[in-house]
C-alpha cells in the first residue's frame, strides 16, 4: 500500500500530513495510478509553491534507512531552493530513529505543529534583519 499524504497551507507554510510507512520501495499515493516518491514532491512544492515546508509525521508508523534518506534528500532539496524544512509530530518510534542515527541534530524537529511555524516566522525574522 502507498503512503498517503494530504498538503495543507497556513500562512507561508505548506504542511505534509504524511500518513503510513517511509520505508524502501514506498512512494506516496498520487492521483490515480500514479505515484511519487516523497522527495520529488518536496522538490516540486519547493520550486512552485513554498519555501517554507513542514513534515508531519504524526501518523507516520515507521521508517527505515532509505526512509531516513528520503528526510535529507527532502531538506537538501529545500534549501538548495533558499527555503527551509522542518519536522514535526514524530511518534516515539520515528523520534527515537532519528535521534539513534543523530539525524536529530541535522534535521529541523519541532515539538508540534504551532511550535514549528513559530520557528518559522523566527528565522525569517532573522533573515530578514540580516539584510
Amino acid at each position: 500500500m502507498s503512503m498517503q499524504y494530504s498538503i495543507r497551507q497556513i500562512g507561508d507554510v505548506t504542511i505534509l500530513d504524511l500518513n503510513g510507512r517511509i520505508v524502501l520501495g514506498e512512494v506516496l499515493a498520487f492521483g490515480h495510478n500514479t505515484a511519487l516518491a516523497l522527495h520529488e514532491l518536496v522538490r516540486d512544492l519547493a520550486r512552485k509553491r513554498s519555501n517554507k515546508i513542514l513534515l508531519n509525521l504524526e501518523n507516520v508508523t515507521y521508517i527505515d534507512s532509505a526512509g531516513l534518506g528520503e528526510l535529507v534528500t527532502c531538506l537538501t532539496t529545500v534549501r538548495n531552493q533558499g527555503g527551509q524544512l522542518k519536522i514535526t509530530g514524530a511518534t516515539k518510534q520515528v523520534d527515537d530513529v532519528l535521534r539513534i542515527t543523530r539525524l536529530s541534530s541535522v534535521l529541523d524537529l519541532q515539538p508540534d505543529e504551532n511550535s514549528a511555524l513559530r520557528a518559522f516566522s523566527l528565522a525569517h525574522g532573522r533573515s530578514t534583519s540580516a539584510a
